[in-house]
């Protein structure tokens, strides 16, 4: 099981994703890396941030998922994972967030 100081984002998952994988959860931790130590603001996603959606797009969905799709296409998915996540949501765990988008891609196996 993951350890301690990465339970919460393992229990965030499990909470929001329906295809909870372990190794999955950790490699995402693994691949944010300092990102996620360095305050609470980088440990969420603020769906209201256009620059922080289009980094996501960028590095995340483009470079890591291998992802072709038109940028309006991305987007579109992103913020159907905002809405997914819920609106008023304020706190949304960028590690779920990532599960959630590599889970709407059906590229759980290639972050394995």
């Amino acid at each position: 099981m993951a350890d301690d100081k990465n339970a919460a984002y393992h229990e965030n998952v499990k909470a929001v994703c329906k295809k909870y994988d372990e190794t999955v959860t950790s490699n995402i931790i693994k691949y944010l890396g300092i990102a996620l130590r360095t305050s609470r603001d980088a440990a969420t996603v603020a769906c209201s941030d256009k620059s922080e959606l289009e980094r996501i797009r960028e590095g995340f969905m483009k470079k890591k998922l291998a992802l072709s799709d038109s940028d309006s296409d991305l987007d579109k998915a992103l913020k159907e994972v905002c809405e997914q996540m819920g609106t008023s949501n304020k706190n949304k765990c960028r590690v779920a967030f990532y599960f959630l988008i590599a889970e709407k891609y059906s590229k759980i196996s290639d972050l394995a």
